[in-house]
């Protein structure tokens, strides 16, 4: 079996952060008022959230540079463009501005990652 490289420091200070993040929101949800509460509750999801999304992305692209794998990951660019389009197409005129701002950054993701993908195969 293929021996994986140890974690880096950084990687379990941003899991530990994560979820002690997740913990105090999920804490603040029962203790404080309703207002309050409840943006402590949404914050503690999102840390889950971010905590979950964090150890999948830590145990799939293991050792240093991640951020240049996952930004050469043309599936991942892919989905995200995907997406960007799907809600820049459902949403109100408000938020159409700032979802095709998102969809332009995503196609340009796409395109830099099966530019990276084609030079590196050939």
């Amino acid at each position: 079996m293929e021996r994986r490289p140890p974690w880096s420091d950084r990687r379990r200070r941003t899991l530990l952060v994560l979820a002690i993040g997740s913990v105090a929101g999920g804490l603040g949800a029962l203790a404080l008022p309703d207002q309050f509460g409840l943006t402590a509750a949404a914050i503690g999801a999102l840390s889950a959230f971010l905590f979950v999304a964090a150890a999948v992305v830590f145990v799939v692209v293991p050792g240093p540079g991640t951020a240049g794998t996952l930004a050469r990951t043309a599936p991942l660019a892919g989905a995200v463009l995907v997406v960007a389009v799907l809600l820049l197409f459902s949403t109100s005129a408000e938020l159409r501005r700032l979802w095709s701002l998102t969809a332009v950054a995503a196609a340009g993701w796409t395109a830099y990652a099966v530019w990276q993908t084609r030079r590196h195969e050939g």
